[in-house]
């Protein structure tokens, strides 16, 4: 696969979704999805090194609470990674980029700010105001 030049940044003033912005794109991806799998090694690597257990209870609790914060902001990570999967295998079939309700271009710099993002603002603000609503109609009841 090709690769964007060197110090490449998307503009509006190209073609959206040119082979440059979709393998600036896969970078990001491909190098976010790498820092995440190091992220998470670590963290196992860590996590067998503090096996020994804390003879004072509330070290044992610090340690517990640090763990169990460990592991969740890790399974955020794995999630992220398999969102990132996603948006890599929508780069392959050239539908990354675009609205998946409206087919309208999600924008640079809201994928800029989310690579991962698969609905144009518009659509995740009504996304997010149905959310609301039903949330709120569940309070409610």
């Amino acid at each position: 696969m090709a690769t964007a030049p060197k110090n490449y940044k998307p503009s509006k003033d190209e073609s959206y979704m040119n082979k440059n912005q979709l393998d600036y794109f896969r970078q990001k991806l491909e190098g976010w999805k790498k820092d995440l799998l190091s992220e998470s090694e670590t963290t196992i690597q860590h996590l067998q090194e503090e096996e020994h257990a804390e003879p004072d209870p509330a070290d044992r609790a610090t340690t517990e609470q640090n763990r169990s914060l460990e592991l969740r902001t890790r399974d955020r990570g794995r999630k992220l990674v398999s969102k990132i999967d996603e948006a890599l295998g929508r780069i392959l079939d050239n539908t990354y980029g675009y609205c998946e309700k409206t087919g309208d271009p999600i924008g640079i710099n809201r994928l800029e700010a989310r690579p991962t993002a698969v609905l144009c603002i518009e659509e995740q603000e009504r996304h997010e105001r149905k959310e609301k609503t039903l949330r709120d109609e569940r309070l409610d009841t």
